[in-house]
């Protein structure tokens, strides 16, 4: 099945890269030692020699393969430049096409690449130029959700698609426990990307609010009032808050954050910034202010999540279920 084998990792299990600064070294390289794949998120400006730090003190922590995402809809041909010369083992790419000559790159530097897709389009693109792996994103995904199709339906579309070819397909939406493991396996991808519940972890960046009302949660919803200004034509998933409750149909469709009253502060890859009401900011542990009242992103499956767990215990424990429910209910 999809535990072994995938890219060379012990799991088929992703951490997707949260950003902006959720996934730091200290979650990377705990998902990296458990036998999973981790994913630093590169900072949404240029700042190479930054970003060649973050990957130094990930390497100071474990000596497991890890990788970085980058988000092609931001500056970030300096910061690519860097991933490629401290050859990290996986470039994760997102919201943008993938060029061939980004991939030859790569693939010279001995860097994976895989790049996340919504659309069946979009993976065809990705095949066409050689990648290693696809991230599949459902619209059940928590944060910014490319597609529009349910993981049910994409997912099986984009493995007929990719037929017998060597390229892992990689389910992502709404997956925390070792049933959407499964789940995702019946409909042909080989791994998992997982977020929220990585989100939701010790070794997690996020600020300790955030990770309470993650396990705290219920309910989800789709929208576009968070950052429109910063990222247009992004929509996002996020925790069903009392203020996103109140706020969401009070914003109009023509207005953004920038008109916004400062409602914290945060620093954020070192860089100092004001958080002003629906930016689209996700508050890290360094986040003060109305910490409730920013953008708190999650996946519809958060219902699901009930403790804050080690991200060791994490990968663990999607493998164990995922392995006992196979054997207890279709085995037999």
């Amino acid at each position: 099945m999809g535990w072994r084998g995938i890219l060379g990792l012990d799991y088929g299990i992703v951490q997707a890269p949260l950003g902006p600064d959720i996934s730091g070294p200290e979650l990377v390289a705990a998902v990296a030692d458990a036998g999973g794949l981790g994913l630093l998120r590169a900072p949404d400006w240029e700042c190479p020699e930054y970003l060649r730090g973050l990957i130094k003190r990930t390497r100071s922590l474990t000596h497991k393969p890890f990788g970085v995402g980058v988000v092609l809809a931001f500056p970030h041909d300096e910061n690519l430049t860097a991933i490629l010369d401290e050859k990290v083992a996986f470039l994760q790419l997102s919201w943008g096409e993938v060029p061939q000559e980004l991939v030859n790159r790569a693939h010279d530097a001995g860097v994976k690449v895989i790049p996340q897709v919504g659309s069946v389009e979009e993976a065809k693109k990705a095949m066409a130029v050689g990648v290693d792996a696809i991230i599949v994103q459902g619209h059940e995904a928590g944060g910014h959700v490319i597609g529009q199709d349910a993981l049910t339906s994409l997912v099986p579309r984009v493995v007929d698609l990719v037929g017998d070819r060597d390229i892992p397909i990689i389910a992502a939406g709404g997956i925390v426990d070792g049933r959407g493991y499964v789940a995702a396996l019946a409909l042909g991808a080989r791994g998992v990307c997982v977020g929220t519940r990585f989100v939701a972890t010790e070794e997690s960046y996020a600020h300790p609010v955030y990770k309470k009302l993650l396990v705290e949660g219920e309910d989800t919803e789709y929208t576009d009032i968070f950052g429109r200004g910063r990222w247009p034509g992004a929509p996002q998933r996020v925790l069903l808050t009392a203020f996103f409750s109140e706020w969401k149909s009070l914003l109009p469709d023509d207005e953004n954050e920038t008109n916004q009253p400062i409602i914290g502060h945060t620093a954020i890859h070192g860089m100092e910034k004001e958080i002003r009401r629906f930016a689209g900011t996700v508050p890290n542990r360094t986040a003060k202010g109305d910490i409730e009242s920013m953008a708190l992103y999650a996946g519809q499956s958060v219902g699901l999540i009930k403790e804050i767990l080690s991200a060791g215990e994490v990968v663990r424990t999607l493998v164990e279920e995922a392995k006992l429910l196979i054997q207890e209910k279709f085995n037999s």
